[in-house]
């Protein structure tokens, strides 16, 4: 059985590892880095080690838009506390105070940070970049990727030379100082908003953004560097929580005899239903190609929902709306921990930490989405992993 805290700046147990940290003042420790660097490639399933980066890269992708206007991009807004692994750092903070965190965070800004639960999923949007600017050189429809973070500007410095020693291409970032981003997610026109703060991670929702909480896990599994691969629950996360309300309150029996009653009524939106809206709108890039069996975004809907019983409802909602899912899993109550483990997504969205924890447990990254009826009931399930 695996613990999993609720705090997402906490690990699963038996996660961190003692790593040395040079004393320096200038932070320049190499040893350091590839230590850390070959630590987090094997718990992250990556299977190359990424070298240093050294001095200032030239970003040049030809015959491309560097830039996409939000309007037209798909927006990925992450937390640099899910981009990478800050442990060591937020304890520096909570135990001895932002003027001592700014300060080891500018001692050390020459030590990259190492990957965090959230660097697969970026680096998977980034290949589907590479691939989409092939096919549409002028396009700005693609993953625009936006590096959001409480922190002062100083410690900038030392997330632009991690994104650099990583090789990822993220030119915008957001450092608020302390301040809620909310306002600058909604500027930015966000399709997606990735935290390790669950608090802000509900303002999100409220404001209409999709958003949803990581944690670090152990053990993950390895995923595809050629595909990106997105899997969705249901009810609260796709779909509204209407159908969840029922079970909650009147039971399984009821909640058969309300999907049957209610068979041809779409369901209404849940918050994540824009984000496969975005994906499907760049899938029909590839399609348009003649690149369907080789499109490098594959999604998955991930549904404790019965087929025959009460399938059919979320089926004609998703073709109603004109989304295609590319594989359906209908688990009739099941766990949904092993299906995963052969999906292999880069990330699996889920209203209930149930689930959330069950995915972890078999080295998925799950992403909580705190929406609808079953947060209630979270509440009361906040540790631990439901045998």
């Amino acid at each position: 059985m695996v613990t999993m805290s609720l705090d997402p700046v906490q690990v699963m147990s038996g996660q961190v590892k003692e790593l040395k940290v040079s004393p320096s003042s200038n932070g320049d420790s190499r040893g350091s880095w590839e230590e850390k660097e070959e630590f987090a490639q094997d718990h992250l399933g990556l299977s190359t080690m990424t070298k240093p980066v050294t001095g200032r890269r030239t970003r040049k992708v030809e015959g491309g838009v560097f830039f996409p206007k939000p309007e037209n991009a798909v927006t990925i807004a992450v937390s640099s506390r899910v981009l990478f692994r800050t442990e060591r750092e937020q304890k520096v903070f909570e135990q001895k105070g932002v003027e001592e965190y700014l300060r080891y965070q500018i001692e050390h800004e020459n030590e990259p940070f190492t990957p965090g639960p959230a660097f697969p999923f970026v680096k998977a949007l980034e290949t589907v970049n590479v691939r989409l600017r092939e096919l549409y050189p002028q396009s700005e429809e693609l993953f625009d990727i936006i590096l959001v973070t409480y922190n002062h500007a100083h410690v900038g410095i030392r997330l632009i030379n991690t994104i650099n020693h990583h090789n990822l291409f993220i030119e915008r970032f957001c450092m608020t100082g302390g301040s809620s981003p909310i306002g600058y997610l909604k500027a930015w026109q966000t399709n997606l908003y990735l935290s390790a703060d669950a608090d802000k991670v509900r303002e999100a929702l409220a404001e209409g953004i999709a958003a949803a909480t990581m944690f670090m896990t152990e053990n993950l599994t390895e995923v595809s560097e050629s595909q990106l691969r997105v899997a969705f629950d249901g009810d609260a996360v796709l779909f509204s929580d209407e159908s969840e309300r029922i079970f909650k309150a009147h039971g399984l029996d009821k909640f058969f005899e309300h999907e049957r009653d209610n068979e041809d009524t779409l369901l209404d939106h849940g918050p994540l239903k824009g984000f496969l809206e975005a994906l499907g709108k760049l899938q029909k890039k590839f399609y348009a190609k003649g690149q369907r069996l080789d499109c490098p975004i594959r999604t998955y809907l991930v549904t404790a929902r019965s087929a025959a019983s009460s399938g059919i409802r979320a089926l004609k909602t998703l073709r109603a709306w004109g989304l295609e899912i590319d594989e359906a899993l209908f688990l009739a109550g099941a766990p949904k921990g092993p299906m995963l483990e052969k999906i292999r997504p880069h990330i699996y969205f889920d209203d209930q930490m149930f689930h959330v924890e069950g995915a972890a447990e078999m080295g998925t990254v799950a992403a909580h989405v705190p929406y609808g009826i079953a947060q209630k009931h979270n509440q009361t399930h906040n540790t631990g992993v439901r045998k």
